[in-house]
């Protein structure tokens, strides 16, 4: 499992020309799962978003979580994290799980982040358009393995 973490100042994801999704202050989450993922790699990832240190502190020191500040969540799914461009220009997407299990476990991952946050999300599978205000900007990416 994939996640690229995007601090953010407020971020929306629209499908249809409609807002489906939109936070204020908080982290941008492009999610993105491979065929070997479980709930195991689901629990890790949630523990270690909800945790991690990089929002600001009184010093300006990136030292607060998600949970210090209050934030809130945009969850976007992202199958294109496991592109393999090693061969040739075309991107294989072979490692990335389908979407049948991909988006149970999405929905998993979104539901156990909404145990410590506010989570908005985009539609999986459709096609959206995802407007991100970047804070810093700070882009971390996490892997589970």
């Amino acid at each position: 499992m994939k996640v690229i973490v995007q601090r953010s100042l407020n971020s929306s994801v629209s499908v249809d020309n409609k807002i489906v999704g939109k936070i204020d202050k908080g982290l941008v989450l492009l999610v993105g799962f491979k065929t070997t993922d479980s709930t195991s790699d689901i629990d890790y990832l949630v523990k270690k978003i909800i945790n991690l240190r990089i929002f600001d502190d009184e010093n300006g020191v990136m030292n607060k979580s998600i949970l210090d500040v209050d934030g809130m969540i945009l969850s976007i799914s992202q199958f294109t994290l496991y592109a393999d461009s090693t061969k040739g220009n075309r991107p294989s997407y072979i490692n990335a799980m389908n979407s049948d299990s991909a988006s149970k476990l999405y929905e998993e991952f979104n539901q156990k982040l909404s145990e410590y946050v506010k989570v908005e999300k985009g539609i999986f599978k459709a096609d959206m358009k995802v407007s991100i205000l970047n804070d810093g900007p700070i882009t971390i990416i996490l892997e589970s393995r």
